[in-house]
Formats: structure tokens, C-alpha cells, sequence
């Protein structure tokens, strides 16, 4: 048994090290993954185009080749010489050899990375022109015409809204964290207060209010806007950033979690 509680100690300490970077790592993979599939790949098929129809000898096939493809892509040329040694000579033919074999390196091959950059290339030419302000006008242009464009405008500005809450430099902002008795009185949720309440509403009632955002777990980006009494809420001596460490973790890692976490770390690098 002594044996037995070594071993699941020593386990779930190596596990506790290696998961994080582990966990790490698959995410950058799984992102180059996808961008790879849904946006370089498409980049890298329009390339070897651009070189195949610009570049006549790029890249080199020996009729050898060509008459394989033939006979991958339709069996019973075999059985028909004449009509394999037109198609041999036919210049889309060859192109399209020329395409698939660039395509093996450029698409499929160690070249496949070249799409990726030349995406993150083209994102950072693309934010360099929009900081001009000729950008910025062509931009707005842009955005009014789609904004106004049959079924493109039920869409795209919701997207909008959402990539520039994650990406735009003015993000949402919270002053401090309290505690709201929400969905229903007895239970508490926390939440951060993002400004004063509704005007309308404090004027009628005759008392203060706050507006409160309510993250919800594990994703805290998304959630609910709550407009309550000032003197129904209690104020937490938390920061924002435990307030969502503690709503990421499912209530897990509350701030006294995080802060004994904090200390065997400094211990840790003190004994190094």
C-alpha cells in the first residue's frame, strides 16, 4: 500500500508539471492546425498557380510523369496509346501536371508553411494601411456598404461587435467586484461592476443602482448584464483578475488558493 501512495504521488506531481505545457503546446498546434487547413492551404493553391502560369518551367515534369497522371486520372488511356499521346501534348494537360506536382511540396510538402506567412504578413500590411487615414476612410466605406448589404447585414455587425470586444484597444472596463444575489435571492454570484444604473430606472425607484456584469464559468467573456441595488451588493476584496480566476476555475481557485499557490512558488524559486 506504502508503494501504491508513492506511485500516485510521484504520478499526479509529474502530472501537475507536465500538463500545463503539454496543454500549451496542443493549443498552438490545434491553431496552426486550423489556420493551416482554412486559410494558408487556400493561399498556397493560389501561389503555385501564380508560379506555374508565370513560370513555364516551374516546375519541371518528364513525359514519364505526365503519362502517369494521365493514366491515375482516366485508367483506359492505357488501352488507347493514340489518344494518351495527344493528351501527352495538350498544354493544359501539362499545366495541370505542373500544378499538382508544385502543389506536393507547396500545399502538401514542407512549403505549406509559407502560406502561414504570407497570411501574417498580409494581416500586418493590412493593419499598417488601416492606421492611415486614407486606410481608415476605405475601411469605413467598406464596413458601410456590408452594414447595408441584403443578408450581410443581419450578420456582420454582430460579428463585429464580438471580434472587437476580444481584439479593438478599448475593452470593456470593470471597476470592482462584488457579490449580487442573482439568478434569485439566496444565491450569490460574483460580478463586476461596469457603471452606475439605469437612469430611469434609479429616478423612479428613488435609490442608487449599479450595472453589473455576471461572468458566466467556465468562459467569463460570456455572461449576463444585471442592473441591482447598490445596497443589495457586497463588496468582495478581490481584484478582477482573481474574480476571474475563481469564475475560469469553477470556483476552484479562490483568491486564498491563488495566493498559497503564489507563496510555495516563491518558495520554490528561493530553495533554487
Amino acid at each position: 500500500m506504502q508503494a501504491l501512495r508513492i506511485f500516485k504521488t510521484y504520478f499526479f506531481r509529474g502530472l501537475a508539471a507536465l500538463l500545463p505545457t503539454v496543454l500549451t503546446i496542443w493549443l498552438f498546434i490545434q491553431f496552426y492546425v486550423f489556420l493551416q487547413a482554412n486559410v494558408s492551404s487556400h493561399i498556397n493553391r493560389g501561389m503555385v498557380r501564380v508560379l506555374v502560369y508565370s513560370m513555364p518551367g516551374y516546375p519541371y515534369v518528364s513525359g514519364e510523369d505526365i503519362e502517369v497522371f494521365l493514366k491515375t486520372k482516366n485508367p483506359l488511356l492505357a488501352e488507347d496509346p493514340n489518344e494518351l499521346a495527344r493528351q501527352k501534348q495538350d498544354t493544359a494537360t501539362v499545366r495541370r501536371v505542373r500544378i499538382a506536382r508544385a502543389e506536393e511540396f507547396w500545399v502538401y510538402g514542407q512549403g505549406q508553411v509559407a502560406g502561414f506567412l504570407i497570411a501574417f504578413i498580409a494581416v500586418i500590411f493590412v493593419g499598417a494601411f488601416l492606421a492611415s487615414f486614407a486606410g481608415r476612410a476605405i475601411w469605413r466605406m467598406f464596413e458601410r456598404a456590408l452594414a447595408k448589404a441584403p443578408v450581410f447585414n443581419k450578420i456582420y455587425p454582430h460579428i463585429k461587435q464580438v471580434t472587437d470586444f476580444f481584439l479593438a484597444r478599448q475593452k470593456l472596463s470593470f471597476s470592482r467586484v462584488v457579490a449580487v444575489q442573482y439568478p434569485r435571492k439566496g444565491i450569490w454570484s460574483i460580478a463586476m461592476v461596469t457603471g452606475e444604473g439605469l437612469e430611469k430606472v434609479t429616478r423612479e425607484n428613488g435609490k442608487d443602482y449599479l450595472t453589473v456584469f455576471v461572468p458566466s464559468s467556465p468562459t467569463p467573456f460570456t455572461g449576463y448584464v444585471v442592473v441591482v441595488p447598490k445596497d443589495e451588493t457586497v463588496e468582495m476584496s478581490m481584484t478582477i483578475e482573481e474574480a476571474l480566476r475563481f469564475t475560469i476555475s469553477g470556483g476552484v481557485i479562490g483568491p486564498q488558493a491563488f495566493k498559497d499557490y503564489s507563496a510555495e512558488k516563491q518558495i520554490d524559486k528561493s530553495e533554487e
